[in-house]
């Protein structure tokens, strides 16, 4: 059985307000690599036959929304593509509405790339013409790449928008770099910071999962395994936040942070007990 911890009885809400959606971050909360975590495929089941909404979130642009749908499918939790929203569907989408047909440089892999130009946006790496950087989560990161990016920003007059803040993605047996690590690379090349970044813990990201949910913010719990991305995203958003201790936060990271869930679980199977205990 999960532990539940009430973390932070000076958010006031009112007890009346009901839980209708969830939120759930996906690695390191559902599952890590290709695992799923403790409870999850049960718990997820259960809110289900609840008739209780959930949709995904995650930070991860390297495939599109459709491709974590068939892996949760794949791993025992049955999903629809909409039901998954990424950072790169959100920043694709705001940036065709924002400056529609804009010529991109993406620091990204081929799935963020497409998605992008499946939004309408045109694809350039030629530093003169582009209107926007995008540094993404990119395994296949080098050189060229930066010093397009480079050229573009710091010479160009380029804009400069990320999909994701994270320093690192926890993967089976540890972590390794995401994207926090390019936008510190340009950032400190460039002397410009990142103008906006689509993921969590981006207002954006959380108003894509209410929407798709048709629940308002305060009736929703978001779920995630990191402080500064799910659970501020929550709380500044004024959802209700719980952490777990699948992902990269440990009990010990607690101590002093700046963001405070409202509740700790051990595990995502934490959630029903939460539910029990409302």
């Amino acid at each position: 059985m999960a532990r539940d911890v009430a973390m932070n009885s000076s958010f006031v809400r009112p007890p009346s307000t009901p839980l209708r959606g969830f939120i759930l971050d996906m690695d390191g909360t559902v599952y890590l690599s290709d695992r799923t975590l403790p409870g999850a495929v049960e718990t997820i089941a259960a809110l289900r036959q609840r008739r209780l909404g959930i949709v995904f979130l995650s930070n991860k642009p390297l495939e599109p929304g459709s491709a974590y749908a068939a892996k949760l499918t794949a791993l025992g939790i049955p999903t629809a593509p909409e039901d998954v929203i990424t950072s790169g569907y959100v920043l694709s989408r705001h940036l065709a509405r924002v400056a529609p047909g804009a010529r991109v440089f993406v620091i990204g892999e081929p799935p963020l790339l497409e998605e992008l130009r499946q939004a309408g946006l045109r694809l350039t790496e030629e530093p003169s013409e582009v209107d926007y950087v995008v540094a993404a989560f990119d395994r296949t990161f080098d050189y060229r790449k930066w010093n397009i990016a480079f050229q573009a920003v710091k010479f160009h007059g380029a804009h400069f928008v990320a999909t994701n803040p994270d320093l690192t993605c926890p993967i089976e047996g540890g972590e390794i770099p995401d994207c926090g690590g390019i936008i510190a690379a340009l950032e400190a090349t460039t002397g410009k910071p990142v103008e906006w970044i689509a993921g969590k813990p981006s207002p954006m990201m959380i108003q894509a999962g209410a929407a798709r949910l048709g629940v308002p913010i305060e009736e929703c719990l978001v779920v995630g395994d990191r402080l500064e991305t799910d659970i501020v995203m929550g709380r500044d958003a004024g959802a209700r936040t719980a952490l777990v201790l699948t992902g990269v936060t440990r009990r010990e990271h607690l101590a002093g942070a700046p963001a405070q869930p409202d509740y700790v679980i051990e595990n995502i199977g934490g959630i029903l007990g939460l539910l029990a205990a409302l």
